[in-house]
């Protein structure tokens, strides 16, 4: 097995640690909407539509988690992953 060199550049992309804290988000939402019997697509799509945070159950933290993340950049993300995964 190759070992790096110690002064070999690694590449960071603050943009794509940003994603997938976004992915991480919806997914932990996701699963304490749906433990609590909640249909998580409607209710991320009221709280994405509304901003308000009444959509979003307290069940695991899912209502403080979401709001660390502008609803915008949420917005952005789902239109991105949508349309990359639909350019195909």
């Amino acid at each position: 097995m190759a070992q790096k060199s110690v002064t070999e550049t690694i590449s960071f992309s603050a943009e794509e640690l940003r994603r997938e804290n976004i992915r991480e988000v919806l997914k932990h939402v996701e699963k304490a909407l749906n433990e609590r019997g909640y249909n998580a697509i409607n209710q991320l799509a009221g709280y994405l539509i509304s901003n308000d945070p009444a959509y979003i159950s307290s069940h695991n933290n899912a209502r403080s988690v979401i709001q660390s993340i502008e609803r915008h950049e949420i917005i952005e993300e789902l239109v991105r992953f949508y349309l990359e995964e639909h350019d195909k």
